[in-house]
């Protein structure tokens, strides 16, 4: 299951992350966004964990908890949205 975690604090390190989740089962990966530009936290990230019950424990047990003085929102990660768009964006003229 791909686990979402907001509202992570600047310094949180995947290291830190990876100890409280560990706690609950086997972690595959796990990804701390960072801002392209400057490297630096986006404030959230994603965990996949593989077995079901593993994941849905972290979920419920860590929702709300404290790490590096932030609450965290622990839920499951939704699907990834495509936004490449379609149609037309405006623009031209039309004769």
């Amino acid at each position: 299951m791909n686990i979402y975690v907001g509202n992570l604090a600047p310094n949180t390190t995947e290291e830190s992350l990876r100890k409280i989740f560990e706690t609950h089962g086997e972690i595959a990966s796990l990804n701390i966004i960072k801002d392209r530009y400057s490297g630096e936290s986006r404030g959230f990230g994603f965990i996949e964990m593989p077995v079901l019950e593993e994941a849905q424990s972290a979920i419920s047990s860590l929702n709300g908890t404290q790490l590096d003085g932030n609450t965290l929102k622990v839920n499951e990660a939704r699907p990834k949205r495509d936004n490449r768009g379609g149609g037309r964006r405006g623009g031209g003229r039309r004769w």
